[in-house]
């Protein structure tokens, strides 16, 4: 029995549309539906705790003279690994270029060149420069400090900061509401916040795993507030590891940015042999699924990876890529002269709730953008600089279709009913909490195994009957979903691979589509069959 299942504190108060998540889905959202009157509730301060503000390459837009959206749907498509859906993915291609007009409106300075137009780059898997970047590698940090200053300025937009939301009120067949804690979530008491449309934008889930470089908000609680609330979850087993993640036992661990490596940088190993031509023709620019796990082969050899940007950027790093330029400096490395040492980490999480091309979930009332949801455009494995595009295109589309199904706002009075009191306990700090990261990387990470998988499950259900706190069950149930649907998916596609069924097998060529029982039933049936 979760103890914190208890009636939440409530103030008086006055909701029509509530958004999870203060990230760039979330904030280019409230944004859109401008003026009608919107509550953004943030686990941590808008702009610190979401992993758009962190994104270094940019965002992807067929806007050049060369580009077309059908270059930019071939590639997608092939980086998806056979089972992107095409129509959606159409939809979000011809989309892009006005969205990115209207974040330069909202003040994004993207990169240009000398006539003042935008100035496009190449990363791995694209065919085309079409990478709308800010100085090399700050376009997440730029465009969610662009957003924020336009969100403080617009009347009809209400952030609450610190409020970690724990549950979604279901009533019937409707989210009518969710409850949070204040303080982040650090607060004995809870508050609820009725809603007419809810709008899940509350990221990934990086921080289930030991190495990652996602903030530790990125822990997957939407996902798994939204499957024990009822919704179909799609394609779990799809978690992309960016290949250059920054090798320095930092947690999050700092980010190489894929830029490097589209600007001619090389993964060599400590011996000097760029290792990546030995497995894949396009090298360091193949898709992140074959570079994460040539890096990782070599790392777990004992060989170690680096990437040398010596000769391809050398003297211009610092103007050039200032942020990883900083990273690699605080570390002791100089990336002007010395190869940078890199491991896989967990970058982005393909699966999530099943949402529409307007944006709607399973459930009516709650609506979903961003890294949260399984919209299809990603397939087996995201193209680079695809989520923020994604992002911003379906948060647009929730915003037009919430004003065309709910076309007049109706307030909701919040409730005067008395709260109970509440221990609370760090959940990222627990044993339980750290236990789950270490058993997620070795068992469901860049390499699993049928054995592999079923531990994990094993080991999940022995956290899920000790748990007494709502909050990590949210966090658990994601993690049961990523490692049954992967035990479940007998063969290798994208950033799925299993050494036990390495190749793509023609019958699993779709995706998967999940509700938790089902989850519960795969998970007790796997148990049951496999040894001890």
């Amino acid at each position: 029995m979760l103890t914190d299942h208890f009636r939440p504190q409530s103030f008086n108060g006055i909701d029509d549309i509530v958004i999870v998540g203060g990230g760039l889905a979330g904030l280019f959202c409230a944004l859109k539906l401008a003026p009608r009157p919107v509550t953004i509730l943030a686990a941590a301060p808008i702009g610190h705790g979401a992993s758009s503000a962190w994104a270094q390459g940019g965002i992807a837009a067929a806007m050049s003279a060369g580009d077309t959206f059908e270059k930019h749907v071939a590639d997608t498509v092939a980086a998806g690994a056979g089972i992107v859906d095409e129509k959606m993915t159409r939809m979000m291609v011809a989309e892009g270029p006005a969205r990115i007009h209207d974040l330069l409106e909202y003040g994004v300075p993207f990169d240009r060149d000398l006539e003042g137009k935008l100035l496009l780059s190449r990363e791995a898997a694209h065919s085309e420069r079409r990478i709308v970047r800010v100085k090399g590698d700050m376009a997440g940090q730029a465009i969610m400090e662009a957003l924020i200053a336009a969100v403080r300025r617009t009347p009809s937009i209400r952030v609450l900061e610190g409020y970690v939301v724990e549950e979604l009120v279901r009533e019937g067949r409707f989210i009518s509401g969710v409850v949070a804690r204040p303080d982040a979530g650090k607060s004995k008491t809870r508050v609820s916040f009725p809603a007419r449309a809810v709008v899940l934008c509350s990221g990934g889930v990086g921080h289930l795993y030991a190495v990652t470089t996602n903030p530790w908000e990125a822990c997957g609680q939407g996902v798994g507030m939204a499957a024990r609330a009822g919704a179909i979850i799609a394609d779990p087993e799809f978690v992309q590891f960016h290949p250059t993640a920054i090798n320095i036992g930092k947690d999050p661990a700092p980010l190489a940015t894929e830029a490097l490596r589209g600007d001619g940088a090389v993964l060599i190993n400590a011996k000097g042999h760029r290792f990546m031509l030995d497995i894949h023709p396009d090298g360091e620019l193949a898709p992140r699924d074959v570079v994460s796990r040539g890096v990782f082969a070599e790392v777990q050899a004992g060989r170690g990876a680096f990437l040398d940007c010596t000769k391809a950027v050398g003297k211009h790093f610092p103007e050039m890529f200032p942020t990883v330029y900083a990273s690699c400096m605080v570390a002791g490395i100089d990336p002007v002269e010395q190869p940078i040492p890199v491991a896989p980490a967990v970058h982005y999480h393909m699966g999530g709730v099943l949402t529409d091309g307007e944006g709607r979930t399973s459930i009516d009332g709650l609506w979903a953008a961003g890294e949260v949801t399984s919209t299809g455009v990603h397939g087996a494995n995201r193209l680079a600089s695809n989520s923020l595009l994604e992002a911003v295109v379906f948060a647009a589309r929730i915003a037009d279709n919430i004003k065309g199904t709910l076309p007049a706002p109706k307030l909701t009075e919040w409730g005067d009913n008395a709260g109970e009191n509440d221990d609370p306990v760090t959940v990222e700090d627990s044993p339980p909490f750290k236990r789950l990261r270490g058993l997620m990387s070795e068992c469901v990470g860049v390499v699993r195994t049928r054995e592999s998988l079923v531990r994990a499950i094993r080991e999940i259900a022995e956290l899920e009957r000790a748990n007494t706190r709502l909050r990590f069950a949210n966090i658990i149930t994601t993690a049961k979903l990523i490692a049954a649907a992967a035990l479940q998916r007998s063969e290798s596609r994208g950033g799925h691979f299993r050494a036990d069924c390495p190749e793509e097998r023609p019958e699993w060529r779709r995706r998967t589509y999940l509700t938790l029982a089902k989850a519960e039933r795969l998970a007790a049936e796997f148990a049951e069959t496999e040894p001890a």
